[in-house]
């Protein structure tokens, strides 16, 4: 089989049958990601103990490439330390861009399957949206914390009650701001 055919499954596969697109029970953190020129719209979730994500996985709407590279993403940041995630965030981008080494790309295991997405500047914002989500995620985590809802009893966090960023903070249970 050519490569860019089992390219072509594994995209088409994580697109059809993707493992983490569901709810996480508890997440520390949601965070919308849109890519207004293609309509994606996903909304990626962490849940991250000790400074590892635990979970990981995403709702909403998009192309299919969109779909996959989320899924992907997930499938690899899973256990990871937020600061690995956020470097393969960063491999990820290279790799796009045509900067990263084989070996970064490499470490991307099947989400190098979008290395080809570098010549389709229109679906360049489509693969990069949710790692893109993620590592602003990694950043805000790194800079705020986790931090439990505002309001003694509320279910919701501040960003929510305000709309004043579309972040959710720990146990939130509103989902407005998502």
């Amino acid at each position: 089989m050519e490569l860019k055919q089992l390219y072509r499954e594994i995209v088409n596969e994580h697109n059809l049958h993707p493992s983490h697109k569901k709810d996480i029970a508890d997440p520390t953190m949601v965070l919308n990601g849109v890519n207004p020129s293609c309509g994606d719209d996903i909304t990626l979730q962490l849940s991250v103990k000790d400074g590892r994500i635990a979970d990981a996985s995403f709702n909403g709407s998009g192309c299919a490439i969109s779909q996959a590279s989320a899924d992907m993403m997930c499938d690899l940041i899973i256990g990871k330390p937020l600061e690995e995630a956020k470097q393969l965030s960063a491999d990820f981008m290279g790799m796009i861009r045509g900067t990263a080494t084989q070996e970064q790309i490499e470490k991307l295991d099947e989400a190098a399957a979008l290395s080809d997405i570098a010549h389709m500047p229109a679906r360049v914002k489509c693969a990069v949206l949710g790692w893109r989500t993620m590592s602003e995620m990694v950043d805000k985590l790194n800079a705020e914390g986790p931090q439990e809802a505002t309001a003694a009893g509320s279910s919701e966090c501040g960003a929510c009650a305000d709309n004043s960023a579309a972040v959710c903070k720990k146990n939130c249970t509103s989902r407005r701001c998502g």
